[in-house]
């Protein structure tokens, strides 16, 4: 836990307001070094993705040449959203540190309530509707990547 790098992810929010994203930024840091920084960029990219959290996760594993991020850590500025936080698990991310609380983004403006709750929710509850087809045709790409010999796994 290095406050500096706390500082810096919240430094990369609050100057990502001046390039017209959103106020949250991020830091990825290995060995005690930030490799890779992330600011929110959902606005300016037109990329519902683009948030710090996951830029910044990209642009680590385009520094370290690797998908899994094993022994990195991520400084946030705030809690990471659903998505975020799916992202730091998929890439294996050892820690978390964040500063701003889900609650503080729901006070302006950002409220990720709903797909919090929407989760544990059957298929068929959920408020986007889900619908099955053609699940026997995929399951041969799946297959397929069962016997595949030469694969990387992930």
């Amino acid at each position: 836990m290095n406050p500096e790098f706390m500082h810096r992810a919240i430094a990369c929010s609050s100057e990502n307001l001046d390039l017209g994203g959103g106020p949250f930024g991020a830091v990825v840091v290995k060995d005690g070094k930030i490799i890779a920084e992330g600011s929110n960029k959902v606005t300016v990219n037109k990329d519902p993705t683009a948030h710090a959290e996951v830029v910044a996760i990209r642009n680590a594993a385009k520094y370290l040449n690797d998908f899994n991020l094993s022994g990195c850590e991520i400084y946030t500025s705030c809690e990471p959203c659903p998505m975020c936080l799916s992202a730091i698990y998929w890439a294996r991310i050892d820690k978390i540190y964040y500063a701003n609380t889900r609650e503080d983004a729901k006070n302006i403006g950002f409220d990720d309530s709903l797909i919090y709750d929407e989760i544990p929710l059957a298929i068929e509850d959920r408020k986007i509707p889900m619908y099955s087809m053609l699940r026997d045709e995929a399951l041969q790409t799946f297959k397929k990547w069962t016997e595949k010999s030469d694969k990387t796994e992930y």
